[in-house]
């Protein structure tokens, strides 16, 4: 069986994913400044959805040209329906100019970017016995020798309950919503102040890499993080620890123009290096959607679970379900609903209309059986106090006591850990 009708294998039934195609880019591609092709150069393949795994081999003339050969590949299969790209890279250490027979695999040699990464290979490793349709293992002596053009298909991608745990944050929590414009930047925010009014040590960090908007409402926009031993120091916002990709990108004009590879390697940086003090709580504002941001956390970050924000809207709750069937398939609990932009008080004459429907969390809560955590007011007064860097908790406005009530809720929820006697926060 050639590597291609292995691929077919591990292929996801997505329409959106252009298996014919792929072949063609993997099988047509050639080596920059040189003759090889890729396929003769493939070891490992794996697919899981929109997101393709493949390990190569290379020697160190060719180090130069990876990032080229990523971005290359990256683009062409942009086209076929695959969003992210993870190249690993087995270097081999050899002269220029010996046959490829005669290459020792060398150690691990970094190449230093978060789209080429290096993993180790043995020269006396072997592959495992082939295994034929009906499970039977076939003979050795009828099979011919190993092919660089049949590899062994990479272990399925890491899941959620495979992903160690974080050593100084317990639990992490996700806001999310399936679209953009639903207020879940400023719930996110919100809750993390009340999490620490009710006792908790709490810190927040800024996934959404493309709109980063909670270094504004917390009120720290303009400041850069300073960096100790490599590694990022979180900054300071009303006691808690905060990072967004908006404190390092400089002026509120500068876009963040990256490809989904780029980005999740951004996020991963910002969750991995950075000194997180020891945290109860870290909450993470997630970029609308359900794309590579979303797949990396479910695959990388130990997630204790996503809390949803919607509103009444049909639209929005088309959306949220797709948020929540995502978390679903990842193994990540969802802790309930917030349904946000619930109702609106005139506050002339104090008559009350709900402008976006009424009943859209009811419905989502009640058709994936999570609970409703709260609905939140269309208050001018949570606008104003978000853009002017004070939440409604800390000022204390007419949502705070709602707000409150729903982090309770998300207290409630969170596993009990003992906490050191000599622990101060």
């Amino acid at each position: 069986m050639s590597w291609l009708s292995s691929l077919k294998s591990v292929f996801s039934p997505a329409q959106e994913v252009k298996e014919e195609e792929i072949q063609n880019v993997l099988q047509g591609y050639i080596l920059p400044n040189s003759t090889h092709a890729l396929k003769d150069r493939i070891t490992q393949i794996n697919v899981e959805g929109q997101v393709l795994q493949i390990t190569i081999n290379t020697y160190p003339e060719e180090a130069d040209h990876l990032q080229k050969i990523h971005d290359d590949l990256a683009d062409a299969l942009e086209k076929c329906g695959i969003q992210e790209l993870n190249m690993h890279v087995i270097q081999q250490k050899h002269k220029q100019g010996e046959s490829c027979a005669n290459h020792d695999h060398g150690k691990d040699q970094h190449c230093g970017d978060n789209k080429a990464q290096t993993s180790t290979a043995s020269s006396a490793q072997k592959l495992p016995p082939v295994v034929d349709a009906a499970g039977q293992t076939a003979q050795a002596e009828s099979k011919p020798t190993e092919d660089p053009n049949n590899p062994p298909i990479q272990k399925p991608a890491p899941q959620q309950r495979d992903v160690p745990k974080h050593p100084r944050i317990q639990n992490v929590i996700l806001v999310s919503s399936g679209k953009g414009g639903v207020g879940k930047s400023t719930t996110t925010v919100n809750l993390a102040l009340a999490l620490q009014k009710l006792g908790l040590k709490v810190g927040v960090l800024d996934a959404d890499i493309y709109g980063p908007s909670i270094p504004t409402m917390l009120g720290n926009a303009g400041r850069t993080p300073m960096i100790e031993a490599e590694n990022f120091v979180p900054l300071d916002a009303y006691g808690m620890a905060v990072l967004s990709i908006g404190h390092l990108t400089g002026d509120h004009n500068t876009p963040v123009a990256w490809r989904g590879p780029k980005a999740t390697g951004a996020l991963m940086q910002l969750f991995n290096q950075t000194l997180w003090p020891d945290l109860d709580v870290l909450m993470i504002d997630m970029p609308p959607g359900t794309g590579d941001i979303q797949l990396t956390l479910a695959q990388r970050i130990p997630v204790t679970g996503a809390v949803i924000v919607t509103t009444p809207q049909n639209v929005a709750l088309l959306d949220a379900t797709k948020g929540i069937e995502l978390f679903n398939k990842v193994q990540i609990p969802v802790m309930g609903v917030v349904e946000n932009m619930s109702t609106h008080i005139c506050s002339n004459c104090g008559y009350e209309e709900q402008i976006f429907g009424t009943g859209g969390g009811d419905k989502l809560a009640e058709q994936y059986h999570i609970p409703l955590l709260g609905r939140l007011p269309l208050n001018v007064q949570i606008r104003e106090n978000a853009d002017a860097g004070k939440p409604s908790v800390l000022v204390g406005d007419d949502a705070a006591e709602s707000y409150m009530a729903i982090a309770q809720k998300i207290a409630d929820q969170l596993p009990k850990v003992e906490k050191p006697q000599n622990r101060i926060f």
